[in-house]
């Protein structure tokens, strides 16, 4: 499958630091209460979705079926990235879906693999992200430091951006 390319360049940056972070923790609502937990992320390629194998009875499912706003945050503190994702989830059942974006490294979690019956898709449309870049390494953090005695106040060092993502459903 040949790879959607993000329509614009914050939401390709947006794309870029979080593909390859293969966990995010998954925020639903239960209730009143607010519920996180790791999901590990499927795709290789930016659709406009997330996508994560769920099994179709776990709370989350029965969570985003009551409520479909979700929230999932991505981050890779060893390059100070950080990323949160919002949108509307829903679960799927799609055996062509399933097999394109299995793993054999899921099978700890679904040890039938895609043979299990209650395998499914959890697919979160994405409507809207922020992110937040920070440049790291002791150059950087001795620039800032310097930047803020010179000055007399904080550096802005961080890129951080909303994005609302083009196509969202």
């Amino acid at each position: 499958m040949q790879e959607a390319v993000p329509t614009n360049d914050q939401t390709r940056k947006l794309w870029d630091m979080i593909k390859d972070i293969r966990i995010a923790m998954l925020t639903t609502q239960d209730g009143e209460v607010l519920r996180s937990r790791p999901m590990v992320s499927c795709q290789s390629t930016f659709d406009g979705n997330l996508w994560f194998f769920t099994n179709a009875g776990a709370p989350k499912a029965h969570e985003v079926d009551a409520h479909d706003d979700v929230n999932a945050s991505f981050a890779d503190p060893g390059k100070n990235q950080y990323v949160s994702v919002s949108g509307t989830a829903r679960l799927v059942r799609d055996g062509a879906k399933a097999r394109q974006l299995w793993a054999e490294s899921l099978r700890p979690w679904f040890p039938k693999g895609l043979d299990d019956p209650n395998l499914a898709l959890l697919c979160v449309e994405m409507r809207q992200g922020e992110y937040w870049d920070s440049p790291s390494g002791a150059m950087v953090v001795a620039y800032r430091y310097a930047k803020a005695a010179v000055t007399g106040g904080p550096t802005q060092a961080t890129e951080h951006a909303k994005v609302t993502i083009e196509g969202a459903r």
